[in-house]
């Protein structure tokens, strides 16, 4: 416990500031954390960055998170009508790959890559948007999901009693699923009333309720593909807390979802 919480303040003290500043900084760094993330679920599966797939998949991740002006004008240098056709054209070059290496690598890895660099890559990349929004919208993000988790761990630790899903994730439990919503609605009701953001509370509820869920879902996905490929945690870049998606499973759904909502 100790060195989980040593390691949260320095690594709330490393990410805050990035947060608070915004522009190419942030961007920088959640480059830098999404090729992380990418790196950690090729491991799990026995697939190599530094491979020609995981490569070609990487640069896919790149496309995928940069922010819309950013892609912009990589299209441009390279002379395509948008970043699609770019990542369409790699995907081409995977499957090709496939062929010229008589599936050493199959066609499922490839698979596995490309879903990969997307469930990251987009993730990500509507964190950077929602930043470029505006600081008090990633802000609300991060809020929900810290809030969130937290308020299950405690509530579930104190009332937990009947498991959510244990074949997944067996120390989870009703009573904790619920105590993170009920968490997460608190904060934003206070955040609100501190700094008016939202168009009222009531609208405000009902979006944090259903990002709560989805944030508590994002976490028991990345359980899954944890228990599939049979490893504790996705990595060991953060000790006591494991890997960049360990910490970012929950951020990596809500933000795409809070992106598209309006308050």
């Amino acid at each position: 416990m100790k060195q989980r919480i040593i390691t949260a303040i320095i690594a709330a003290g490393l990410f805050i500031p990035f947060v608070i500043y915004g522009n190419a900084p942030f961007t920088l760094l959640v480059l830098a954390m999404a090729v992380v993330g990418f790196y950690e679920i090729l491991k799990m599966k026995g697939i190599s960055l530094f491979s020609v797939p995981g490569i070609l998949g990487l640069l896919i991740l790149l496309l995928l998170v940069i922010p819309n002006g950013w892609s912009d004008k990589v299209v441009d240098a390279i002379g395509y009508s948008s970043n699609l056709m770019v990542v369409y054209g790699i995907v081409l070059l995977l499957l090709i790959y496939v062929v010229l290496v008589k599936n050493k690598i199959t066609f499922d890895e490839v698979g596995f890559i490309l879903l990969g660099a997307f469930y990251v890559g987009l993730g990500f990349h509507y964190l950077v948007e929602t930043r470029n929004e505006g600081l008090v919208y990633v802000v609300y993000c991060l809020l929900i999901v810290w809030t969130t988790d937290s308020g299950a761990y405690f509530v579930g630790r104190k009332l937990g009693k009947n498991k959510l899903w244990p074949e997944i994730s067996p120390k989870k439990t009703i009573e904790g699923f619920i105590g993170g919503i009920v968490i997460a609605v608190i904060f934003a009701v206070g955040m609100q009333a501190i700094y008016p953001f939202a168009n009222g509370y009531i609208s405000l509820i009902f979006i944090t309720i259903f990002a709560s869920i989805i944030g508590q879902m994002g976490d028991l996905v990345e359980s899954a593909i944890k228990r599939h490929f049979d490893v504790k945690d996705s990595g060991t870049i953060l000790p006591g807390h494991g890997g960049i998606l360990d910490r970012f499973d929950s951020l990596l759904f809500v933000v795409p979802l809070l992106h598209f909502l309006h308050f």
